[in-house]
């Protein structure tokens, strides 16, 4: 889990997908499998929203680090 810890939104969006504007400070972020997650751009992502943006996609930790 400390793995995934210091990761902003702007070096998520690099796992893949096409990114689309959101609002304020946040992306929207359309994976290859479809899910569309939507992140904040700029601030450094908390475990759980990162955790739970990771299952959307359908990839595992290692996968999703893999792709930074």
């Amino acid at each position: 889990m400390g793995r995934l810890r210091g990761i902003k939104g702007h070096e998520a969006v690099r796992a893949g997908g096409v990114m689309r504007q959101g609002k304020g400070d946040h992306v929207n972020i359309k994976m290859p499998s479809g899910a569309i997650i939507t992140l904040p751009w700029s601030k450094e992502l908390k475990i759980g929203l990162l955790t739970a943006a990771i299952k959307k996609t359908g990839l595992t930790e290692e996968e999703f680090l893999a792709l930074l």
